[in-house]
């Protein structure tokens, strides 16, 4: 779908050859049944390794900053972060791969919540 020629040489041979994490982030601070919380913390110059996602998930910048992401369809986007920004993503089953740098000056955070999936037998119930 994309094209690789802008990539790294060591980002392809990362993506073709080494086990891709299934994870949102490399930091996860809380974690029950239903969901996981994850912290991104990206200094400039770091990055995160790519990763797969097979979970549907939201996030929130509370920094704002400048990454780049590359996908594992080839395809690379700059994209500038806002304090507040939010987004959420539905991924569940996709296999969806990508990395993110952050080619910015200052720190970059992202709270991140994953919606595990669950049982129906364990769904509450209300009534009067």
């Amino acid at each position: 779908m994309g094209n690789f020629d802008p990539c790294e040489k060591e980002k392809i041979d990362e993506l073709l050859h080494q086990d891709i994490k299934e994870s949102l982030s490399n930091r996860s601070v809380f974690e029950n049944e239903t969901m996981k919380i994850w912290d991104l913390r990206l200094f400039p110059g770091e990055r995160l390794s790519f990763r797969r996602h097979n979970a549907n998930y939201g996030w929130i910048c509370t920094t704002g900053g400048l990454v780049i992401t590359r996908y594992g369809n080839g395809k690379i986007d700059m994209v500038k972060l806002n304090l507040g920004d939010t987004e959420y993503f539905e991924n569940r089953g996709e296999n969806y791969i990508n990395d993110l740098e952050n080619v910015g000056e200052e720190i970059v955070v992202i709270h991140i919540l994953e919606y595990k999936q669950t049982k129906k037998e364990k769904t509450a119930l209300f009534w009067n």
